[in-house]
């Protein structure tokens, strides 16, 4: 389990577009499918990520809670699923079967595209942006790892939403997030 930290994209990008499977519905969905009203949450985990894993109950949390607020939650896996079976597709349906479907979707970006585009390097590796669809958070939900006692809490997350929501100035201060590096494909 080694820390990878994310790259940190910069703040004020557009988020890139893309059109990626839902391993929930099967259906081809794209952004502007899935974007929020008042924002929309990317995030890059996986199925096996300890990391991931460590705060899925916050993850769940957070978009359950601001979906009603008009903030979509979009999951993204880009892993190797040949080196690592149990991030396949029908193996993403079943973890969002057992977590009850908490996220507007969770797409497949078999050739990992998606995740270069955004600059991705870990999971989790989470981005909030505006109704616009602009950069406005990059980093880590809260200071909690597996390795730490530091509790889960979303508040790194939950402050840049409720500020977004509140229209208030979103500390551009941004700590980035730790987590398993996503596994590339050989080139």
């Amino acid at each position: 389990m080694a820390a990878t930290p994310s790259n940190m994209l910069p703040l004020a990008t557009i988020a890139p577009d893309f059109s990626l499977p839902d391993t929930q519905s099967g259906k081809q969905l794209g952004l502007q499918d899935l974007k929020g009203e008042q924002g929309t949450i990317v995030m890059f985990i996986c199925n096996h990520c300890p990391y991931v894993l460590h705060i899925k109950q916050q993850l769940i949390a957070i978009a359950q809670q601001y979906a009603m607020l008009g903030i979509s939650t979009i999951a993204i896996s880009s892993n190797d699923v040949e080196n690592y079976p149990q991030d396949a597709p029908d193996k993403m349906q079943q973890l969002m079967t057992e977590w009850g479907h908490p996220f507007a979707a969770y797409l497949y970006d078999e050739n990992q595209q998606v995740a270069k585009a955004y600059q991705a390097a870990c999971t989790p590796d989470i981005y909030l942006f505006d109704a616009n669809l602009v950069c406005v958070y990059r980093g880590r939900l809260d200071s909690s790892t597996p390795k730490n006692d530091e509790p889960v809490n979303g508040e790194d997350l939950r402050n840049a939403l409720d500020n977004l929501l509140a229209r208030q100035p979103i500390n551009p201060e941004q700590i980035p997030s730790i987590g398993c590096n996503i596994k590339w494909k050989a080139r």
